[in-house]
């Protein structure tokens, strides 16, 4: 799950809490998963919302020049 800034109330907030407490994890922001996607040598370009509460996140590599 992609989760948001703020307050919101679930789906999100209560996983978050559940994999901080059980896997030392915690649900990222579409600004996080960007961080973290460009710390690894790839772009975040879009995030696709599903029927679920999941969403697909997509990434590719950065360009050689801009690296």
């Amino acid at each position: 799950m992609v989760g948001h800034e703020g307050n919101e109330p679930p789906p999100a907030k209560p996983l978050d809490i559940l994999m901080l407490l059980m896997e030392g994890g915690k649900e990222r922001t579409k600004d996080e998963y960007g961080k973290l996607l460009e710390a690894s040598g790839f772009r975040l370009t879009k995030i696709i919302p599903t029927k679920s509460p999941y969403s697909v996140i997509e990434g590719e590599p950065q360009d050689e020049q801009s690296a």
